[in-house]
């Protein structure tokens, strides 16, 4: 069974950091592009950054950079999300999710995802 599953969630004051990852089960991570998405209360979800099969980074939201990174561990079939110098604006809900090979902007390109988990940014 594939499986997807985010965690390293919670509540962080304004400049905080914190580091999400993402684990993959049923599946190796090594051919995929793995994007995290993130949708915040009445908004669309968003892709906001996705790694290549090659380690390139991708960004998509243009807020976030200089402040995430997003890095593959196909050993541990992990992928992580380090967001630093986090802001109100960056509170949602964050999904991770795979498509072959390529990353896209497309949030409907992308085939399996896992369940989210909530950032909370607020002092």
């Amino acid at each position: 069974q594939l499986q997807l599953v985010e965690s390293g969630g919670g509540l962080v004051q304004p400049g905080g950091s914190l580091r999400l990852s993402c684990a993959a089960s049923g599946f190796a991570l090594d051919y995929y592009a793995i994007g995290w998405f993130r949708q915040a209360p009445g908004k669309e979800r968003e892709v906001v950054l996705c790694i290549g099969t090659q380690g390139r980074n991708a960004y998509y939201t243009d807020s976030v950079k200089g402040r995430f990174t997003i890095s593959r561990d196909n050993a541990k079939n992990t992928v992580s999300l380090q967001m630093n110098s986090l802001k109100p604006e960056d509170t949602a809900v964050y999904y991770c999710a795979v498509r072959n090979y390529y990353c896209s902007g497309s949030v409907n390109n992308y085939n399996y995802w896992g369940q989210g988990t909530q950032v909370t940014v607020s002092s």
